[in-house]
């Protein structure tokens, strides 16, 4: 019975310890997160937080589309000059930062205007990576509004001044089981400032170009 009880308060702190590291970083991130475009104010870099464009069942992942949509828009709206692209590239046959790229070149963003990291294997490490090696003091990240407020606390813990705008989101059972590791993922994302972890790997530095080089240009769609 003792040993019960004391499981049981275990468990207790843990899970005050989650929900106080989930309203951190909600607190944190209030008002900096945007719904809608003319509200959104100008930055010169967005950067998109990657996603696989196919999930394991052969569909569009919802989540990568609609981060997709929502670079553009601010792209096309003149709410960011430049698009900087993190994902994973860890094996030769999954590419997100690329997959992006392409599908934004379809779209019309030119590709000068858009820079790619593949080393963005976290939340973490595309954040910390925009600053170290692009150079960013500054930027709009672009995700679900969970994700956004995330990574806004990460950027703002590593002297970034970051606002998120907020792609659409998923509702239903896949949504809901996404918001549920988030609970997790901010725990960790916690854990990570207390430490100062850092990316997995740095390396040269990549300088943007800020010459304008916008088209005029239509939305298409290439999902």
């Amino acid at each position: 019975m003792k040993r019960l009880k004391q499981l049981f308060k275990l468990g207790l702190i843990l899970l005050l310890a989650v929900l106080l590291c989930n309203f951190l970083i909600s607190y944190k991130a209030e008002y900096k997160t945007f719904d809608k475009i003319e509200n959104v104010p100008k930055k010169k870099v967005g950067l998109i937080l990657g996603a696989g464009k196919i999930t394991s069942n052969g569909y569009v992942n919802l989540y990568y589309k609609y981060r997709l949509e929502a670079a553009f828009l601010l792209w096309k709206n003149n709410k960011i000059d430049k698009i900087l692209i993190s994902g994973d590239n860890s094996r030769k046959d999954y590419d997100e930062p690329s997959t992006f790229k392409a599908d934004l070149i379809q779209l019309g963003v030119p590709e000068t205007d858009i820079y790619l990291d593949y080393a963005g294997f976290r939340t973490l490490d595309s954040v910390v990576r925009a600053k170290k090696i692009f150079g960013l003091e500054s930027m709009t990240i672009i995700s679900q509004k969970f994700h956004n407020e995330r990574a806004i606390y990460l950027a703002e813990n590593n002297n970034i001044d970051a606002i998120g705008f907020n792609a659409k989101d998923l509702n239903g059972r896949f949504g809901l089981r996404t918001k549920l590791r988030e609970y997790l993922a901010r725990t960790k994302a916690v854990i990570d400032v207390i430490i100062n972890k850092q990316p997995k790997f740095l390396g040269p530095t990549i300088e943007i170009s800020w010459k304008q080089t916008k088209p005029i240009s239509s939305f298409s769609s290439v999902l």
